[in-house]
Protein backbone atom coordinates (compact mmCIF):
# COMPACT_ATOMS: atom_id res chain seq x y z
CA UNK A 1 0.00 0.00 0.00
CA UNK A 2 2.80 2.40 0.85
CA UNK A 3 4.24 2.09 -2.65
CA UNK A 4 1.19 3.92 -4.10
CA UNK A 5 2.06 7.07 -2.16
CA UNK A 6 4.59 9.77 -2.90
CA UNK A 7 6.83 11.13 -0.16
CA UNK A 8 7.34 14.81 -0.88
CA UNK A 9 10.10 16.71 0.98
CA UNK A 10 8.95 19.83 2.83
CA UNK A 11 12.05 21.95 3.46
CA UNK A 12 12.71 25.32 5.02
CA UNK A 13 16.03 27.04 5.67
CA UNK A 14 17.38 29.07 8.56
CA UNK A 15 20.48 31.04 7.58
CA UNK A 16 22.60 32.89 10.15
CA UNK A 17 24.86 35.72 9.00
CA UNK A 18 27.31 37.66 11.18
CA UNK A 19 27.10 41.34 10.25
CA UNK A 20 29.95 43.74 9.56
CA UNK A 21 30.26 46.43 12.22
CA UNK A 22 33.03 47.93 14.30
CA UNK A 23 31.46 46.91 17.61
CA UNK A 24 29.27 44.11 18.90
CA UNK A 25 25.48 44.13 18.95
CA UNK A 26 24.82 45.51 22.41
CA UNK A 27 28.19 46.75 23.66
CA UNK A 28 31.31 48.59 22.52
CA UNK A 29 33.58 45.54 22.30
CA UNK A 30 35.35 44.97 18.99
CA UNK A 31 33.51 42.85 16.46
CA UNK A 32 36.36 40.72 15.12
CA UNK A 33 35.99 37.15 16.43
CA UNK A 34 38.09 35.64 13.63
CA UNK A 35 40.96 38.11 13.87
CA UNK A 36 41.45 37.98 17.64
CA UNK A 37 44.99 37.07 18.67
CA UNK A 38 43.76 35.00 21.61
CA UNK A 39 40.49 33.96 23.28
CA UNK A 40 38.36 36.29 25.41
CA UNK A 41 40.14 39.57 24.64
CA UNK A 42 37.08 41.33 23.17
CA UNK A 43 34.77 41.05 26.18
CA UNK A 44 33.02 43.24 28.74
CA UNK A 45 30.28 42.87 31.38
CA UNK A 46 27.58 43.12 28.69
CA UNK A 47 28.75 40.35 26.35
CA UNK A 48 29.82 38.21 29.32
CA UNK A 49 26.30 38.48 30.74
CA UNK A 50 27.35 39.88 34.11
CA UNK A 51 24.58 41.08 36.46
CA UNK A 52 23.61 44.72 36.08
CA UNK A 53 25.14 45.22 32.63
CA UNK A 54 22.73 46.97 30.24
CA UNK A 55 22.58 46.42 26.44
CA UNK A 56 22.61 49.31 23.94
CA UNK A 57 21.53 48.38 20.36
CA UNK A 58 24.00 48.84 17.48
CA UNK A 59 22.46 51.25 14.93
CA UNK A 60 24.75 50.03 12.13
CA UNK A 61 23.59 46.43 12.64
CA UNK A 62 19.93 47.50 12.53
CA UNK A 63 20.61 49.40 9.29
CA UNK A 64 22.29 46.33 7.76
CA UNK A 65 19.35 44.13 8.76
CA UNK A 66 16.87 46.51 7.14
CA UNK A 67 19.05 46.67 4.00
CA UNK A 68 19.13 42.88 3.83
CA UNK A 69 15.37 42.73 4.34
CA UNK A 70 14.86 45.13 1.44
CA UNK A 71 17.26 43.10 -0.71
CA UNK A 72 15.14 40.02 -0.03
CA UNK A 73 11.93 41.82 -0.99
CA UNK A 74 10.62 42.03 2.58
CA UNK A 75 8.20 44.41 4.22
CA UNK A 76 9.98 46.55 6.82
CA UNK A 77 8.17 46.86 10.12
CA UNK A 78 8.09 50.46 11.29
CA UNK A 79 7.66 49.31 14.89
CA UNK A 80 9.99 46.55 16.09
CA UNK A 81 11.38 45.21 19.33
CA UNK A 82 13.86 42.81 20.86
CA UNK A 83 12.85 39.75 22.90
CA UNK A 84 14.51 37.39 25.32
CA UNK A 85 14.87 33.80 24.11
CA UNK A 86 15.60 31.51 27.05
CA UNK A 87 17.70 28.38 26.92
CA UNK A 88 20.64 27.05 28.87
CA UNK A 89 23.91 26.24 27.16
CA UNK A 90 27.52 26.90 28.19
CA UNK A 91 28.20 29.41 25.40
CA UNK A 92 25.23 31.58 26.48
CA UNK A 93 26.30 33.14 29.78
CA UNK A 94 23.06 35.02 30.56
CA UNK A 95 20.84 31.96 30.20
CA UNK A 96 18.96 33.83 27.46
CA UNK A 97 19.70 35.35 24.06
CA UNK A 98 18.54 38.81 23.02
CA UNK A 99 16.72 38.11 19.75
CA UNK A 100 13.47 39.03 17.97
CA UNK A 101 10.28 37.05 17.83
CA UNK A 102 6.91 38.75 17.44
CA UNK A 103 8.03 41.99 15.80
CA UNK A 104 11.22 41.47 13.75
CA UNK A 105 12.62 44.17 11.48
CA UNK A 106 11.62 42.49 8.19
CA UNK A 107 8.94 39.98 7.16
CA UNK A 108 7.15 38.53 4.12
CA UNK A 109 9.94 38.54 1.55
CA UNK A 110 10.13 36.69 -1.76
CA UNK A 111 13.01 35.07 -3.60
CA UNK A 112 12.91 33.76 -7.18
CA UNK A 113 14.87 30.54 -7.67
CA UNK A 114 15.10 27.74 -10.21
CA UNK A 115 12.95 24.88 -8.96
CA UNK A 116 13.75 21.18 -8.95
CA UNK A 117 11.91 20.78 -12.28
CA UNK A 118 13.90 23.71 -13.77
CA UNK A 119 10.96 26.10 -13.57
CA UNK A 120 11.14 29.50 -11.90
CA UNK A 121 9.50 29.43 -8.49
CA UNK A 122 9.14 31.64 -5.45
CA UNK A 123 10.58 30.80 -2.06
CA UNK A 124 8.95 33.00 0.55
CA UNK A 125 11.02 34.64 3.26
CA UNK A 126 9.16 34.48 6.55
CA UNK A 127 11.36 36.85 8.51
CA UNK A 128 14.73 38.56 8.77
CA UNK A 129 15.50 39.26 12.40
CA UNK A 130 18.46 40.50 14.41
CA UNK A 131 20.03 38.92 17.47
CA UNK A 132 23.34 38.41 19.25
CA UNK A 133 25.67 35.52 18.51
CA UNK A 134 26.78 33.11 21.22
CA UNK A 135 30.26 32.27 22.43
CA UNK A 136 32.24 29.48 20.82
CA UNK A 137 32.94 26.12 22.45
CA UNK A 138 36.44 24.71 21.96
CA UNK A 139 36.88 21.01 22.69
CA UNK A 140 40.39 20.18 23.87
CA UNK A 141 42.36 17.57 25.79
CA UNK A 142 44.22 19.04 28.79
CA UNK A 143 46.37 16.86 31.05
CA UNK A 144 44.82 13.81 29.44
CA UNK A 145 41.26 14.96 30.16
CA UNK A 146 38.63 15.92 27.54
CA UNK A 147 37.37 19.42 28.32
CA UNK A 148 35.26 22.13 26.70
CA UNK A 149 36.57 25.70 26.78
CA UNK A 150 34.60 28.83 25.91
CA UNK A 151 35.83 31.74 23.81
CA UNK A 152 33.56 34.76 24.31
CA UNK A 153 35.10 36.87 21.53
CA UNK A 154 32.10 35.87 19.37
CA UNK A 155 29.55 36.39 22.14
CA UNK A 156 27.40 39.41 21.34
CA UNK A 157 28.45 39.75 17.68
CA UNK A 158 25.46 41.04 15.61
CA UNK A 159 23.81 38.07 13.94
CA UNK A 160 20.96 38.23 11.44
CA UNK A 161 18.75 35.19 10.87
CA UNK A 162 16.93 34.64 7.58
CA UNK A 163 14.04 32.17 7.84
CA UNK A 164 12.31 30.84 4.74
CA UNK A 165 8.86 29.34 4.54
CA UNK A 166 8.80 25.54 3.90
CA UNK A 167 8.52 26.10 0.14
CA UNK A 168 11.58 24.07 -0.90
CA UNK A 169 11.09 20.61 -2.39
CA UNK A 170 14.56 19.17 -2.98
CA UNK A 171 18.14 19.29 -1.75
CA UNK A 172 19.24 20.91 -5.01
CA UNK A 173 16.58 23.59 -4.67
CA UNK A 174 17.71 24.26 -1.08
CA UNK A 175 21.29 24.68 -2.26
CA UNK A 176 20.21 27.10 -5.00
CA UNK A 177 18.18 29.14 -2.47
CA UNK A 178 21.08 29.32 -0.01
CA UNK A 179 23.51 30.30 -2.78
CA UNK A 180 21.22 33.08 -3.94
CA UNK A 181 20.88 34.46 -0.42
CA UNK A 182 24.67 34.28 -0.07
CA UNK A 183 25.11 36.32 -3.27
CA UNK A 184 22.64 38.95 -2.07
CA UNK A 185 24.32 39.23 1.35
CA UNK A 186 27.72 39.78 -0.23
CA UNK A 187 26.40 42.18 -2.85
CA UNK A 188 24.83 44.35 -0.14
CA UNK A 189 28.18 44.27 1.71
CA UNK A 190 26.53 43.67 5.09
CA UNK A 191 28.77 40.64 5.72
CA UNK A 192 31.65 38.78 4.11
CA UNK A 193 29.50 35.63 4.60
CA UNK A 194 32.63 33.48 4.81
CA UNK A 195 31.31 29.98 5.41
CA UNK A 196 34.70 28.46 6.18
CA UNK A 197 35.15 30.88 9.08
CA UNK A 198 31.55 30.56 10.20
CA UNK A 199 30.24 34.06 9.47
CA UNK A 200 27.45 32.40 7.46
CA UNK A 201 25.91 29.20 8.82
CA UNK A 202 23.17 27.01 7.35
CA UNK A 203 20.40 24.98 8.96
CA UNK A 204 17.64 22.99 7.27
CA UNK A 205 14.24 21.91 8.61
CA UNK A 206 12.98 18.80 6.84
CA UNK A 207 9.81 16.75 6.97
CA UNK A 208 8.00 14.50 4.49
CA UNK A 209 4.46 14.85 3.21
CA UNK A 210 2.77 11.55 2.43
CA UNK A 211 0.02 11.76 -0.17
CA UNK A 212 -1.35 10.74 -3.53
CA UNK A 213 -0.63 14.06 -5.26
CA UNK A 214 2.59 14.37 -7.24
CA UNK A 215 3.42 17.59 -5.46
CA UNK A 216 2.50 19.03 -2.10
CA UNK A 217 0.11 21.92 -2.78
CA UNK A 218 -0.50 23.69 0.47
CA UNK A 219 -2.11 20.98 2.57
CA UNK A 220 -1.51 21.02 6.32
CA UNK A 221 2.15 20.64 7.18
CA UNK A 222 3.40 17.36 8.66
CA UNK A 223 3.20 17.28 12.45
CA UNK A 224 6.96 17.08 12.89
CA UNK A 225 10.18 18.52 11.51
CA UNK A 226 13.82 17.57 11.86
CA UNK A 227 16.41 20.33 12.03
CA UNK A 228 19.91 19.71 10.68
CA UNK A 229 22.56 22.02 12.17
CA UNK A 230 26.31 22.63 11.85
CA UNK A 231 26.33 22.97 8.04
CA UNK A 232 29.08 25.18 6.65
CA UNK A 233 29.00 24.67 2.88
CA UNK A 234 26.45 24.48 0.09
CA UNK A 235 27.69 21.01 -0.87
CA UNK A 236 27.22 19.76 2.68
CA UNK A 237 23.75 21.35 2.78
CA UNK A 238 22.71 19.40 -0.29
CA UNK A 239 24.26 16.18 1.03
CA UNK A 240 22.74 16.58 4.51
CA UNK A 241 19.25 17.11 3.11
CA UNK A 242 19.54 14.17 0.72
CA UNK A 243 20.67 11.95 3.58
CA UNK A 244 17.85 13.12 5.85
CA UNK A 245 15.20 12.67 3.14
CA UNK A 246 16.34 9.08 2.65
CA UNK A 247 16.46 8.45 6.42
CA UNK A 248 12.90 9.73 6.86
CA UNK A 249 11.63 7.87 3.81
CA UNK A 250 12.86 4.54 5.21
CA UNK A 251 11.21 5.23 8.57
CA UNK A 252 7.88 6.16 6.97
CA UNK A 253 7.91 3.20 4.58
CA UNK A 254 8.41 0.89 7.54
CA UNK A 255 5.18 2.22 9.05
CA UNK A 256 6.86 4.13 11.88
CA UNK A 257 6.71 7.82 12.76
CA UNK A 258 9.61 10.24 12.43
CA UNK A 259 10.35 11.93 15.74
CA UNK A 260 10.88 15.65 15.94
CA UNK A 261 14.50 16.36 16.82
CA UNK A 262 17.62 18.40 16.18
CA UNK A 263 20.46 16.60 14.45
CA UNK A 264 24.05 17.73 13.85
CA UNK A 265 25.84 17.23 10.56
CA UNK A 266 29.13 15.37 10.86
CA UNK A 267 31.51 16.29 8.02
CA UNK A 268 33.75 13.29 8.74
CA UNK A 269 31.14 10.56 8.44
CA UNK A 270 28.91 12.64 6.12
CA UNK A 271 25.90 11.69 8.21
CA UNK A 272 23.75 13.44 10.80
CA UNK A 273 23.61 12.48 14.45
CA UNK A 274 20.80 13.07 16.91
CA UNK A 275 21.53 15.89 19.38
CA UNK A 276 18.31 16.64 21.25
CA UNK A 277 14.54 16.82 21.03
CA UNK A 278 13.69 19.85 18.90
CA UNK A 279 12.18 22.74 20.81
CA UNK A 280 9.02 24.65 19.94
CA UNK A 281 8.72 28.43 20.32
CA UNK A 282 6.93 28.00 23.66
CA UNK A 283 9.96 26.16 25.06
CA UNK A 284 12.05 29.32 24.73
CA UNK A 285 9.64 31.39 26.88
CA UNK A 286 9.95 34.51 24.73
CA UNK A 287 9.03 37.84 26.28
CA UNK A 288 9.90 41.47 25.41
CA UNK A 289 13.45 42.52 26.36
CA UNK A 290 12.82 44.88 29.32
CA UNK A 291 16.15 46.71 29.00
CA UNK A 292 15.62 47.82 25.38
CA UNK A 293 12.60 49.99 24.46
CA UNK A 294 10.63 49.34 21.23
CA UNK A 295 12.36 50.68 18.11
CA UNK A 296 10.59 52.95 15.60
CA UNK A 297 11.89 53.22 12.04
CA UNK A 298 10.88 56.30 10.02
CA UNK A 299 9.90 56.21 6.34
CA UNK A 300 12.69 58.70 5.58
CA UNK A 301 15.32 56.48 7.22
CA UNK A 302 14.12 53.40 5.35
CA UNK A 303 14.06 55.34 2.06
CA UNK A 304 17.64 56.46 2.66
CA UNK A 305 18.71 52.83 3.07
CA UNK A 306 16.91 51.93 -0.17
CA UNK A 307 19.06 54.43 -2.07
CA UNK A 308 22.16 52.48 -0.94
CA UNK A 309 21.01 49.32 -2.75
CA UNK A 310 22.21 48.98 -6.33
CA UNK A 311 21.25 46.18 -8.71
CA UNK A 312 21.43 42.79 -7.07
CA UNK A 313 23.46 39.90 -8.57
CA UNK A 314 20.42 38.12 -10.01
CA UNK A 315 19.29 41.20 -11.94
CA UNK A 316 22.81 41.64 -13.35
CA UNK A 317 22.98 37.93 -14.15
CA UNK A 318 19.75 38.06 -16.17
CA UNK A 319 20.96 41.14 -18.07
CA UNK A 320 24.23 39.44 -18.95
CA UNK A 321 22.41 36.34 -20.19
CA UNK A 322 20.27 38.54 -22.46
CA UNK A 323 23.48 40.20 -23.72
CA UNK A 324 24.79 36.81 -24.84
CA UNK A 325 27.12 35.96 -21.95
CA UNK A 326 27.35 32.24 -21.22
CA UNK A 327 25.50 31.18 -18.06
CA UNK A 328 28.54 30.22 -15.98
CA UNK A 329 30.41 33.39 -16.98
CA UNK A 330 27.37 35.52 -16.15
CA UNK A 331 27.29 33.97 -12.71
CA UNK A 332 30.99 34.71 -12.12
CA UNK A 333 30.72 38.32 -13.32
CA UNK A 334 27.51 39.09 -11.40
CA UNK A 335 29.07 37.76 -8.19
CA UNK A 336 32.00 40.21 -8.56
CA UNK A 337 30.45 43.57 -7.67
CA UNK A 338 33.18 45.78 -9.10
CA UNK A 339 33.50 43.78 -12.30
CA UNK A 340 29.72 43.66 -12.79
CA UNK A 341 29.51 47.43 -12.42
CA UNK A 342 32.24 47.91 -15.03
CA UNK A 343 30.64 45.52 -17.51
CA UNK A 344 27.26 47.21 -17.10
CA UNK A 345 28.65 50.55 -18.17
CA UNK A 346 28.94 49.10 -21.72
CA UNK A 347 31.94 51.29 -22.49
CA UNK A 348 34.67 50.80 -19.92
CA UNK A 349 37.84 52.83 -19.95
CA UNK A 350 41.16 51.64 -18.72
CA UNK A 351 43.89 54.29 -18.61
CA UNK A 352 47.17 52.73 -19.71
CA UNK A 353 50.11 54.92 -20.85
CA UNK A 354 47.76 57.83 -21.54
CA UNK A 355 45.63 55.64 -23.80
CA UNK A 356 41.97 54.79 -23.19
CA UNK A 357 40.98 51.19 -23.70
CA UNK A 358 37.25 50.55 -24.03
CA UNK A 359 35.12 47.43 -23.76
CA UNK A 360 32.24 48.03 -26.14
CA UNK A 361 28.80 46.57 -25.43
CA UNK A 362 29.12 44.23 -28.44
CA UNK A 363 32.23 42.67 -26.86
CA UNK A 364 30.61 41.74 -23.55
CA UNK A 365 29.80 38.20 -24.71
CA UNK A 366 33.40 37.57 -25.69
CA UNK A 367 34.59 39.03 -22.42
CA UNK A 368 32.35 36.50 -20.68
CA UNK A 369 34.12 33.68 -22.52
CA UNK A 370 37.48 35.09 -21.47
CA UNK A 371 36.30 35.18 -17.85
CA UNK A 372 35.48 31.46 -17.96
CA UNK A 373 39.06 30.64 -18.90
CA UNK A 374 40.67 33.07 -16.44
CA UNK A 375 38.70 32.46 -13.26
CA UNK A 376 41.73 32.60 -10.97
CA UNK A 377 42.67 36.03 -12.31
CA UNK A 378 39.06 37.19 -11.92
CA UNK A 379 39.24 36.36 -8.22
CA UNK A 380 42.60 38.05 -7.67
CA UNK A 381 42.81 41.10 -9.95
CA UNK A 382 40.88 44.40 -9.97
CA UNK A 383 38.21 44.92 -12.61
CA UNK A 384 40.16 47.51 -14.61
CA UNK A 385 43.12 45.18 -15.00
CA UNK A 386 40.89 42.32 -16.12
CA UNK A 387 39.40 44.49 -18.86
CA UNK A 388 42.87 45.47 -20.00
CA UNK A 389 44.11 41.87 -20.07
CA UNK A 390 41.10 40.85 -22.14
CA UNK A 391 41.76 43.67 -24.66
CA UNK A 392 45.33 42.47 -25.04
CA UNK A 393 44.29 38.94 -25.99
CA UNK A 394 41.03 39.37 -27.90
CA UNK A 395 42.69 39.14 -31.32
CA UNK A 396 42.35 35.36 -31.16
CA UNK A 397 38.53 35.42 -31.33
CA UNK A 398 37.10 32.95 -33.90
CA UNK A 399 34.48 34.63 -36.11
CA UNK A 400 34.57 32.40 -39.22
CA UNK A 401 30.91 31.57 -39.87
CA UNK A 402 31.56 28.13 -41.38
CA UNK A 403 33.68 27.00 -38.42
CA UNK A 404 31.18 28.40 -35.90
CA UNK A 405 28.27 26.71 -37.68
CA UNK A 406 30.00 23.34 -37.42
CA UNK A 407 30.37 23.73 -33.67
CA UNK A 408 26.79 24.97 -33.31
CA UNK A 409 25.29 22.01 -35.19
CA UNK A 410 27.27 19.58 -33.06
CA UNK A 411 26.10 21.24 -29.84
CA UNK A 412 22.45 21.24 -30.99
CA UNK A 413 22.65 17.53 -31.78
CA UNK A 414 24.30 16.68 -28.45
CA UNK A 415 21.94 18.76 -26.28
CA UNK A 416 18.33 18.10 -27.38
CA UNK A 417 16.93 18.82 -23.90
CA UNK A 418 18.45 22.31 -23.79
CA UNK A 419 17.09 22.99 -27.28
CA UNK A 420 13.63 21.84 -26.18
CA UNK A 421 13.85 24.01 -23.06
CA UNK A 422 14.69 27.07 -25.15
CA UNK A 423 11.79 26.38 -27.52
CA UNK A 424 9.56 26.08 -24.43
CA UNK A 425 10.51 29.61 -23.42
CA UNK A 426 13.40 29.03 -21.03
CA UNK A 427 15.75 31.79 -22.15
CA UNK A 428 18.62 30.62 -19.94
CA UNK A 429 19.00 27.55 -22.16
CA UNK A 430 20.59 29.66 -24.92
CA UNK A 431 23.33 30.68 -22.49
CA UNK A 432 24.02 27.02 -21.77
CA UNK A 433 24.25 26.22 -25.48
CA UNK A 434 26.61 29.14 -26.09
CA UNK A 435 28.75 27.82 -23.26
CA UNK A 436 28.92 24.41 -24.92
CA UNK A 437 30.08 26.00 -28.16
CA UNK A 438 32.73 27.90 -26.23
CA UNK A 439 33.93 24.66 -24.69
CA UNK A 440 34.60 23.33 -28.18
CA UNK A 441 36.17 26.62 -29.25
CA UNK A 442 38.42 26.93 -26.22
CA UNK A 443 36.63 30.14 -25.24
CA UNK A 444 37.56 31.89 -28.51
CA UNK A 445 34.22 31.84 -30.39
CA UNK A 446 32.56 35.16 -31.25
CA UNK A 447 29.53 35.10 -28.94
CA UNK A 448 27.37 37.43 -31.01
CA UNK A 449 27.78 35.28 -34.13
CA UNK A 450 27.34 32.05 -32.14
CA UNK A 451 24.06 33.32 -30.75
CA UNK A 452 22.82 34.37 -34.19
CA UNK A 453 23.66 30.97 -35.67
CA UNK A 454 22.11 29.12 -32.73
CA UNK A 455 18.85 31.05 -33.00
CA UNK A 456 18.71 30.48 -36.76
CA UNK A 457 19.38 26.73 -36.52
CA UNK A 458 17.03 26.16 -33.56
CA UNK A 459 14.22 28.14 -35.21
CA UNK A 460 14.55 26.15 -38.41
CA UNK A 461 15.00 22.78 -36.67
Amino acid sequence: MTGSFNYIPIIGLEIHVELKSNSKMFCGCRNDPFGASKPNIYTCPVCLGLPGALPVPNKKAIESTVKLGLGLGCEINRESRFDRKHYFYPDLPKGYQISQYERPFATNGRLQVTGYRLEKKTVRIRRVHLEEDTGKLLHRKINGEEVSLIDFNRSGVPLVEIVTEPDIRSAEEAKETAKKIHRIVRSLEVSDADMEKGSMRLEANISMFKGLAFEYKGQALPNYKVEIKNINSFRFLERAIEEEIERQRKILESGKEVKQETRGWDTQSMTSKSQRTKEEAADYRYFPEPDIPPISLSDDWISKIKTQISKLPEEIYEELIRAGVAEQAARIISANKDLAAKVQESTIKYNKVQKDEELEAKEIGNFGNWVLHHQLEVREKPAEELIYLFKQGKEGIVSDSEQLEGWVLGVIEDNPRAVADFKAGKQQAIGFLIGQVQRLAGGKADVKKVKEILLEKITNK
